[in-house]
């Protein structure tokens, strides 16, 4: 059962926090094209907020055909179309991936990983990664560093592959979360607000590589 104009669909949001992942939100398709699905801004019913979806956000997407069977797929944000109202542009999904049974776990793995971090031009300093996914990372830094939520970050990101190469990956984040450690770190929820399409599969590629190396 693949989602249609005017289909109700059901949305969680991939994120290193448990608790934010776990929220479903509500939308409808409102359009679409070859390879796009439009959707209204998500909602979240019991609150009546809006989710603001940021460009290669991860969404786990739900949706109920007449005879109650859940038919569930993955897909992520590739931007957005201003139209009467501003609509979320994700891509459409492969009819093979579809599945009735479970919903499938985010692209999200434990990776320590080195992050260049720039507090818009204010201060510049070094964290490491403790969890690594396609829309966002988690990172901890000195208890000093004035990360706090709602900030924006510019961050450099090394990603490290398995035949030895390593890139770099630029993206700008917000951070959604910070955690003041019993050691006195801090440890920030960061959500990608820009990033390109090659550094998004820079870090997907990588978190696949880790995802088979912990299996091993």
């Amino acid at each position: 059962m693949l989602p249609r104009i005017n289909d109700t669909l059901y949305i969680q949001v991939a994120s290193s926090d448990d608790e934010e992942a776990q929220v479903v939100y509500k939308s409808r398709v409102a359009d679409e094209d070859e390879n796009s699905l439009f959707l209204e801004i998500p909602i979240h019913e019991p609150s009546g907020k809006l989710k603001k979806l940021y460009l290669g956000d991860e969404l786990s997407i739900h949706l109920i055909s007449k005879e109650g069977v859940k038919h569930y797929f993955n897909s992520h944000v590739i931007g957005h179309r201003d139209d009467i109202v501003r609509l979320v542009r994700i891509r459409k999904v492969d009819p093979g991936s579809m599945t009735r049974i479970q919903r499938r776990s985010f692209l999200r793995v434990p990776a320590e990983l080195e992050l260049a971090i720039s507090l818009r031009g204010q201060q510049r300093f070094i964290g490491m990664t403790d969890d690594v996914g396609g829309g966002g990372i988690s990172f901890l830094c000195e208890g000093s560093r004035p990360v706090e939520a709602g900030k924006e970050l510019d961050c450099w990101l090394l990603v490290p592959f398995k035949n030895g190469v390593v890139e770099h990956a630029f993206f700008k984040g917000e951070v959604i979360r910070v955690k003041v450690l019993e050691s006195g770190r801090k440890q920030a929820m960061i959500k990608f607000t820009t990033i390109s399409e090659a550094d998004r599969q820079k870090i997907i590629r990588c978190c696949f590589e880790k995802q088979l190396e912990y299996r091993k």
